[in-house]
C-alpha cells in the first residue's frame, strides 16, 4: 500500500470527501485521520489545508501515515510535488512539512505544526508492523494507493483486523481501487460498505466507502480507563492537571500538555525551576547505537529526534544556551569495518549516525582523537535551565508555576487527587496529578513497586587554560566520561557515577576522577591543581533497565482482585490508580528523554494518539516491573511440604 518515489499526487479531496469532511470534525475537540501510505503527502497537505479553511474545525487535527518508504529530501520528486501542491492550494504548507522533515529513520515521527494543533505521526514501517505499533482511536481512515494484491490473503485479514481494532465508534473509511477480497475482509472487521454513490461499492473517484459499525461491540482488555495504554479519567472542564516538580520532566509535561489544550499548575520545592537534578551548567543528548537495536537503542533514536527539535527551539527562539550541531561518541572496542558494517544492516541513515574514522572525527571535533567515533549529527548540548525554561514558555498562558511549595502528602478524594502541605493544607486538587519530581516520587506513592534508586553524580569545571589540552573541541565528545565546547572560558567534564551514594558534598576524589577520565578520552597528560576545580553534585533517578518510567500508575492493592479475572504478565493488563501518573527514572538522559516522555505522557492522559511504538510504551510503562514478578511468579516452582 505504498508510492514509489515517482508516483503522482492522490487524491486527497476525494478521500475527504468521502470520509465526511469537514463535516466530521466540526466542533469536535479531536480528531485522527489515518492514511495507510504517506506517498507523496498529497493527502495530509489536503488535509490541513481543509482544516485550517474550515472556521468550524476542530480544535486539534492528528494524521497519522504509515510509509515504508517516505520521500527524502534529496528525492527530485520533492521539487515537483512542492510547485504542484502551490498551484492547488496556493499556500505554503508545503514548505512547512519541508522544514520540518524528519531524519527517516525506523520508527514512529512526530512532527508539529500550527503551535501543536495540527501533528503528523509518521511511522516509518510496513504497514502490517506499523498498524501493530499504533496506539490510537482513529475517525477516519484513507486506505490511499490500495494496491490489488499488495498483501497475501493471511496478511489482508491481518491488516483489516488491526483497522477495526484502531477504528473509533463510527469511524469511516475510503479506500482507493479497493478489490472485492479487501471489501470482505473489511466487512468481516466491522465496517460497513456504503452504496450510496454510483458503482455498488464505489463513491466519487473510484472510492470505497464504509462506516465502521461493527454488529457486537467486542471485549476488549485491557479497558480505556484502567490501563497505560488508552490513559486517562474522563477529562475535566477545563481540562487541568497537577504537575509535581519543575525540573526537565515537569515543565516539558507543562508543554505537552498545553498543545494539547490542557491546563496545568507546576508546583515546584525549590526557589527555582531546574535546581536539583536538571541543575548542571551544561548537558549532552543523542541517540545510541547497538548491535540488537533492542528497546533501550530504540527509545532513545525516537527521543534524541524529539530533543534535537526542542533543543532547537530552546536556543533560537527561547535564549538557552547549547547548539544541536553534532556530538561524537569514542568506540573503543569495533573498528571501522565492524561499525559500518553493524549500520549497514541495522539500516540507520547517515543523517541519525555516521561511522567515521579517527582522522575524520578529529576534523569534526577540531582536536586530535586517536580512536573511531559514531557521530550523531543531530545530537548536541544544552544548558538544561534553559530548555525546562523554553518548556515553561512555550506552554504560555495554560502553565502556572509556583515556585517554594513543598507537596508533603497526597491523597485521593472522591473526585480526584488532593496535595497537602507538611501541616495538611489543602494546597490543590484535580482530576489529574503527574508526579515528575524525581526520587520524591516514591515517598508520595508508598508502596508502587517502582525499583528507582538514587546514583549520585559529580561533574566538573575547570578554566580552559588550566587543562593543557591543545584546543576545546569544538563538538562535545564522549565515550569515557564527556567534555563540552568551552562554556565562557570554562571546560565542564565528567561525570562520577556512585549508586546509593547520599553525600550532597563536592569531593576532590570526584574531580580528580573526572580528570582521569578526561586524560582517556582525549589521550592527553593533564596536570591539573584540584583547587582551581568547580564542579556539583546531584542524584540521578534510575531503574533497573534504564528505561525512564512515564505512564498511569498501578493499583498495587487492585492487582489482587484483578490477579482473580485476569492475567498480569503483560504491562497493558495491570490496573492503574485512574488520574495518577509518574514521569521519572530519568537517570543521565534527562535532556534526550524529556521531551518524547512528556509528549508520550500528554497523549496517555488526553486520550491523544500515542507518538511513541506500543512495544516501545511497554518497555517505559509503570507497570512493566509488576508484569516482570507476575511472570517471575508463574513460572515459579510451587513451594515442597514437609
Amino acid at each position: 500500500m505504498s508510492f514509489s518515489q515517482g508516483a503522482v499526487p492522490e487524491p486527497g479531496n476525494a478521500l475527504i470527501e468521502s470520509c465526511g469532511l469537514p463535516q466530521r470534525w466540526q466542533g469536535r475537540e479531536r480528531f485522527v485521520v489515518l492514511e495507510t501510505g504517506f506517498g507523496t503527502w498529497h493527502n495530509f497537505v489536503a488535509t490541513w489545508q481543509a482544516w485550517r479553511a474550515d472556521p468550524l474545525r476542530c480544535s486539534s487535527l492528528v494524521f497519522i501515515a504509515i510509509e515504508p518508504r517516505p520521500l527524502h529530501l534529496s528525492s527530485p520528486t520533492w521539487a515537483g510535488l512542492k510547485a504542484a501542491q502551490h498551484e492547488v492550494t496556493g499556500c505554503a504548507l508545503a514548505d512547512a512539512l519541508l522544514d520540518a522533515w524528519p531524519v527517516l529513520t525506523p520508527n514512529l515521527h512526530r512532527l508539529s505544526f500550527d503551535a501543536g494543533q495540527v501533528q503528523l505521526l509518521l511511522m516509518v514501517a510496513g504497514l502490517s508492523q506499523g498498524l501493530a505499533e499504533l496506539v490510537a482511536h482513529v475517525d477516519a481512515f484513507f486506505l490511499a494507493g490500495f494496491e490489488p494484491g499488495a498483501d497475501a490473503a493471511a496478511s489482508t485479514g491481518k491488516v483489516c483486523k488491526a483497522l477495526g481494532r484502531l477504528a473509533a465508534p463510527g469511524a469511516t473509511l475510503a479506500a482507493t481501487n479497493a478489490m472485492p477480497a479487501w471489501m470482505a475482509k473489511l466487512t468481516t472487521a466491522g465496517f460497513v460498505m456504503s452504496s450510496t454513490r454510483g458503482d455498488a461499492l464505489c463513491g466519487m473517484a473510484g472510492i470505497a466507502r464504509a462506516r465502521f459499525a461493527p454488529r457486537f461491540t467486542p471485549r476488549r482488555a485491557p479497558t480505556r480507563l484502567t490501563t497505560n495504554t488508552h490513559g486517562s479519567p474522563p477529562a475535566s472542564n477545563p481540562r487541568r492537571a497537577l504537575i509535581v516538580g519543575a525540573g526537565l520532566a515537569g515543565c516539558a509535561t507543562a508543554w505537552a500538555l498545553a498543545e494539547q489544550g490542557w491546563h496545568s499548575h507546576v508546583l515546584e520545592r525549590c526557589g527555582a525551576i531546574a535546581q536539583e537534578g536538571s541543575g548542571n551548567l551544561a548537558g549532552l543528548f543523542h541517540g545510541i547505537v547497538n548491535a540488537q537495536d533492542g528497546r533501550h537503542a530504540r527509545f532513545n533514536r525516537a527521543a534524541a529526534l524529539e530533543a534535537h527539535a526542542a533543543v532547537q527551539i530552546a536556543v533560537q527562539h527561547h535564549g538557552a544556551g547549547g547548539a544541536a550541531r553534532g556530538l561524537l561518541r569514542l568506540e573503543s572496542q569495533l573498528d571501522m569495518a565492524a561499525m559500518q558494517a553493524m549500520l549497514a544492516r541495522l539500516g540507520l541513515p547517515p543523517g541519525y549516525v555516521q561511522a567515521v574514522d579517527a582522522t575524520t572525527a578529529s576534523g569534526l571535533a577540531g582536536m586530535a582523537l586517536s580512536t573511531p567515533a559514531w557521530f550523531y549529527p543531530g545530537g548536541g548540548w544544552v544548558q538544561p535551565g534553559g530548555l525546562a525554561r523554553a518548556f515553561l514558555e512555550r506552554a504560555g498562558a495554560r502553565a502556572m508555576l509556583q515556585i517554594g511549595i513543598e507537596v508533603h502528602a497526597l491523597n485521593r478524594s472522591a473526585t480526584g487527587w488532593r496535595l497537602l502541605d507538611a501541616h495538611g493544607a489543602l494546597i490543590d486538587e484535580a482530576d489529574v496529578v503527574v508526579l515528575a519530581n524525581a526520587g520524591d516520587a516514591l515517598r508520595l506513592l508508598g508502596d508502587a513497586g517502582l525499583p528507582i534508586e538514587r546514583v549520585r553524580g559529580q561533574i566538573s569545571m575547570a578554566p580552559t587554560s588550566a587543562l593543557g589540552l591543545p584546543r576545546m573541541p569544538r563538538l562535545p565528545i564522549a565515550g569515557s566520561g564527556y567534555l563540552l565546547p568551552a562554556l565562557n572560558g570554562q571546560a565542564v567534564f565528567g561525570a562520577t557515577a556512585q549508586p546509593g551514594d547520599t553525600d550532597p558534598s563536592v569531593r576532590p576524589a570526584d574531580h580528580a576522577a573526572n580528570v582521569a577520565q578526561l586524560e582517556r578520552l582525549t589521550g592527553t597528560r593533564i596536570v591539573l591543581d584540584v583547587d582551581r576545580i568547580t564542579g556539583r553534585a546531584a542524584w540521578r533517578w534510575v531503574t533497573p533497565d534504564r528505561l525512564p518510567v512515564i505512564g498511569a500508575v498501578p493499583d498495587v492493592q487492585g492487582m489482587a482482585s484483578a490477579a482473580r479475572m485476569s492475567r498480569l504478565d503483560q504491562p497493558r493488563f495491570i490496573p492503574r490508580l485512574p488520574g495518577l501518573f509518574v514521569f521519572s527514572g530519568l537517570g543521565s538522559r534527562g535532556i534526550t528523554w524529556s521531551a518524547l516522555g512528556a509528549q508520550t505522557l500528554a497523549s496517555l492522559i488526553s486520550g491523544a494518539p500515542v507518538p511513541l511504538e506500543a512495544s516501545l510504551l511497554d518497555a517505559v510503562d509503570p507497570a512493566r516491573f509488576a508484569a516482570h514478578r507476575a511472570r517471575h511468579a508463574q513460572h515459579a516452582p510451587p513451594s515442597g511440604g514437609g
